[in-house]
């Protein structure tokens, strides 16, 4: 193939190809930016060969004439890969991984589907190429020493990282080629150290606060641990703090200090609730600026200025800063990421380049798994195993951070725990005794008419329980009142923000509060009630309502939660009844079920009375142990049966108010609707599949586009209930946010 003739990677419509950007440009700016990412975890030699060899199948004069207009399809990516697995066998292969998936995502090693990486090599006929690209140099050493028994893991965990440097890498020279204004949108944020300062000022500020509460010294105690710890080397801590001891900003602090100390690129903080994410969010952007924190989850619109009104023009606010924050939701490039559980760990497991374009920017991070204890036993090996890989292979440092801390210690019970975290408090008995502000009652079984009677005799109350249809019957039972309020997922999330505030106001003012909710309202909201119920759950859900309960400690005698067994409304089945059935059997053994000595008995009985095949429901770690000589791994196969929840609840959007509606008749009538599916979320509500298609049969919904159902009779949404489903309605995938 001659050398001087001009190869093309992209081209400009309507421009000479004298502008366009060539083949050997393309090629050689890719392969020095994935080696510049993959640097971070010493694997800068595999993102310099993965980037130059990724489009070698663009040397065709197949793939020159699809460039000026042809309508000829070519697979470009195939090629670069079969030249990888010549070159060098079983690091080729790795490598091939990642070239051949570059557009079309990963594939497995070797199944029966055609589009299966061995086929593919297989298939694959390498036609002349440059003999600069042919003399390519490959890695010829593993970047590191994997068991025996985590081999599989380690190379499929490597490869989707090895992936993630080389699809950023290629979208972001396509960009500055092609969309240079969008292009100039990333970056430039604050260093790490110049986030540390500011925090280190917003908290200064909290020592001459006008109302000092007697926790203070406590939460200075907490923040003063943090900042002594994040001293120490990079690896695995934990931070457990009950509600109340100022764990939010005293995590961020850690973080920051570590990060500032070490080197490390960014912080990520792990949270699985909308209440939480929305919530924390806010407070970082308070302490640090409103630019400098990036939202990724399904609810957050970069677009739409927090505070607004509903009738609000759009876009409000800052729209330069609004594509800023969008833009860094592809591959988290800014310095502080707020993310969800579910959008962290399935894209730790994904096979998508849009999933996994981030993944390399989680090496030398900080990451914040908050409210740790949340994770679902079904695939709780797979992510014990990912995190683990991240803090020993990637340079990153993980935090455990949670009120209720789970006994995931590797130990001989349970072999397949981490390793021991660092505790960052250093005087865990001491705190919980200062900040201990309620006490937990056992009512036995209850009858509806029971509770209800309770529950009226006091002027402020919650009661949390397992199902929405409990929850509903409950406030009716309350009557319609002034200060009854019902919360479930019923209600969308914009009308469930909406009774928050009442909620808050109510509470405030001293007014009448009987709220019954499912128990979306224990993870992080911030309200406080004198007395709260809780329907039989686990301990951690029981500690969770005591969050509720008497939170800044401003009851003399302090707050009581009386945990009750719903004679007339059982547990639902599965992990929620096995949860409450563990809970019970430690309050028996425990004066104090909220004690660490407690909290730990109840993970230890929860995690290790489950066998090793329970706490991976799909055999995602056997399927990857199973690796042959040939570097055959399923990767498209595990990251289809990884769902860190499993949800078969079909949404439906509700337009509940002004901006609800807007949103809908855009979704109908605008050519593009990115946008406005992602604002749509703050109106949809998730429901079983047997009531959607009750729903649907009955003319209630309306489908747009041929993928958003709408709710058009709104007949059928209770201002106070939301939607009239009669479904069990339990806590399930419905009240994760991804």
């Amino acid at each position: 193939m001659p050398e001087e003739r001009h190869w093309y990677a992209h081209s400009v419509a309507g421009l000479p190809q004298e502008a366009w950007q060539t083949l050997p440009e393309h090629l050689h700016a890719v392969a020095k930016r994935a080696a510049k990412f993959a640097d971070a975890f010493g694997a800068g030699t595999w993102g310099h060969a993965a980037g130059l060899l990724h489009d070698a199948g663009k040397y065709t004069e197949a793939f020159q004439r699809r460039l000026a207009g042809g309508a000829e399809r070519v697979d470009h990516s195939t090629a670069g890969a079969k030249l990888a697995a010549d070159l060098a066998p079983q690091a080729g292969k790795i490598l091939a991984y990642a070239i051949a998936g570059h557009h079309a995502g990963l594939a497995d090693g070797k199944s029966n589907d055609p589009s299966c990486l061995s086929e593919r090599l297989e298939r694959a006929i390498l036609l002349e190429l440059p003999q600069w690209l042919k003399q390519a140099a490959l890695p010829t050493q593993s970047p590191f020493a994997f068991a025996p028994k985590r081999m599989g893991f380690g190379w499929a965990f490597f490869i989707r990282m090895l992936y993630s440097c080389l699809v950023d890498a290629d979208f972001l020279d396509t960009e500055e080629f092609l969309n240079k204004g969008q292009s100039t949108l990333r970056g430039e944020y604050p260093p790490v150290d110049t986030l540390r300062e500011r925090l280190r000022a917003h908290l200064a500020g909290f020592a001459h606060k006008a109302h000092p509460s007697p926790v203070d010294p406590w939460r200075a105690k907490v923040l003063a641990w943090c900042c002594d710890a994040a001293r120490e080397e990079p690896g695995l801590f934990s931070l457990t703090v009950p509600t109340g001891g100022g764990k939010t900003l005293s995590s961020l602090a850690f973080a920051l200090e570590h990060a500032a100390t070490h080197g490390l690129e960014r912080v990520i903080y792990v949270i699985p609730y909308t209440s939480i994410i929305e919530q924390n969010a806010d407070v970082f952007r308070k302490a640090l600026g409103e630019g400098v924190v990036v939202e990724h989850h399904s609810n957050f619109d970069p677009w739409r200025k927090k505070g607004s009104h509903a009738d609000a023009p759009e876009p409000a606010g800052d729209e330069t800063l609004a594509r800023r924050l969008e833009l860094a939701c592809e591959n988290w490039d800014a310095r502080l990421v707020v993310t969800t559980s579910v959008q962290f760990f399935e894209s730790l497991f994904a096979a998508r380049s849009s999933k996994c374009r981030k993944l390399h920017n989680i090496a030398r991070s900080v990451v914040i798994l908050d409210e740790a204890q949340m994770l679902p036993p079904a695939v709780l090996r797979p992510c014990l195993e990912a995190l683990r890989e991240l803090y020993e292979h990637y340079g990153t440092t993980v935090v455990l951070c949670t009120a209720t801390q789970p006994a995931l210690e590797k130990s001989a019970e349970f072999p397949c725990g981490l390793d021991a975290p660092r505790e960052i408090v250093r005087d865990m008995p001491g705190l919980f005794t200062a900040l201990k502000r309620t006490r937990v009652e056992h009512l036995g079984r209850l009858t509806d008419a029971a509770l209800l009677e309770r529950l009226a005799g006091h002027r402020q109350v919650l009661c949390v329980v397992n199902t929405r249809r409990h929850a509903r019957l409950l406030r009716r039972g309350l009557g319609e009142a002034e200060g009854v309020f019902h919360l479930s997922a019923s209600m969308c999330p914009a009308h469930r923000t909406e009774k928050l505030e009442a909620i808050r106001k109510a509470l405030q003012a001293g007014a009448p509060c009987r709220v019954v909710s499912t128990q979306l309202i224990e993870c992080g909201v911030d309200v406080s009630f004198p007395v709260v119920y809780r329907a039989a759950a686990g301990v951690d859900a029981v500690a969770q309502a005591g969050g509720r309960c008497n939170r800044e400690g401003e009851l003399p005698g302090g707050g009581v939660v009386y945990v009750f067994e719903a004679q007339d409304t059982p547990p639902p089945k599965g992990e929620m009844s096995r949860a409450a059935q563990v809970g019970a059997e430690v309050m028996r053994r425990h004066a104090d079920v909220l004690s660490p000595a407690a909290v730990e008995d109840y993970f230890r009985t929860l995690y290790w009375s489950e066998g090793a095949d329970r706490l991976d429901a799909k055999g995602i770690l056997e399927r990857l142990r199973a690796m042959d000589a040939r570097a055959n791994l399923p990767l498209r196969e595990v990251s289809e049966l990884f769902a860190f929840i499993e949800n078969t609840y079909r949404p439906v959007i509700v337009p509940w108010d002004a901006e609800g509606a807007r949103i809908v008749d855009g979704l109908e009538h605008a050519e593009h609707t990115g946008r406005l599916a992602r604002r749509a979320q703050r109106y949809t509500v998730q429901i079983p599949p047997r009531e959607f298609a009750a729903l649907e049969q009955a003319g209630a919904l309306e489908c747009l586009r041929e993928r958003f159902y709408v709710l058009r009779d709104m007949a059928r949404y209770d201002a106070q209930e939301g939607l009239a489903i009669e479904d069990g309605g339990a806590f399930r995938a419905e009240e994760w946010i991804r």
